[in-house]
């Protein structure tokens, strides 16, 4: 398409790309309901972690705590620790508003596999709530990816960014 042809059908240029090829195949969604909720939800459970390991927030230890943590000694390379931090702070935003919600829930499902792999698959199934094992199991992590499933499956659903981009209402 052309841009005279999308001002005379009266749309923008970047609303004429944004609804074609494969940025319609990422961005595409139903208006159902059931993908907004996990949306939601996956975003609101995620940001208070990405507001602890980005700006200090709810007892965490900001960027540069977090950084020299992730990177010393969980022994994570420099850029794999910075993305950790940016998908659990703005990757939860953008789910919330529901732009790129494929790819953010991509983004948080990846870093709970990790999270199980490295770290909690070792302390078992099971949170611990009573304070009685060696740390965190890894049945949180099980729901995360749950939902980031479905909305990598079924888009961000309605009432979100990515609907009102792709569709031609």
């Amino acid at each position: 398409m052309t841009a005279t042809t999308a001002v005379m059908d009266g749309t923008s240029g970047a609303a004429r790309i944004a609804r074609g090829g494969v940025l319609t195949r990422v961005l595409g969604t139903s208006a159902d309901f059931a993908p907004t909720v996990a949306r939601v939800v996956l975003g609101a459970v995620m940001l208070p972690h990405g507001a602890q390991k980005l700006l200090g927030w709810f007892g965490g230890y900001g960027w540069s705590g977090t950084m020299g943590f992730l990177t010393g000694q969980a022994g994570l390379p420099w850029l794999v620790a910075a993305l950790v931090i940016l998908i659990e702070s703005v990757g939860s935003v953008l789910l919330l508003v529901g732009l790129g919600g494929r790819i953010m829930a991509a983004g948080v499902a990846a870093i709970m596999v990790g999270a199980v792999a490295t770290v909690h698959f070792a302390n078992g199934f099971f949170m611990n709530w009573a304070g009685t094992q060696k740390g965190e199991g890894f049945e949180y992590h099980l729901l995360a990816i749950a939902l980031a499933v479905v909305v990598m499956l079924r888009g961000s659903g309605a009432f979100s960014v990515d609907r009102a981009l792709t569709t031609r209402d």
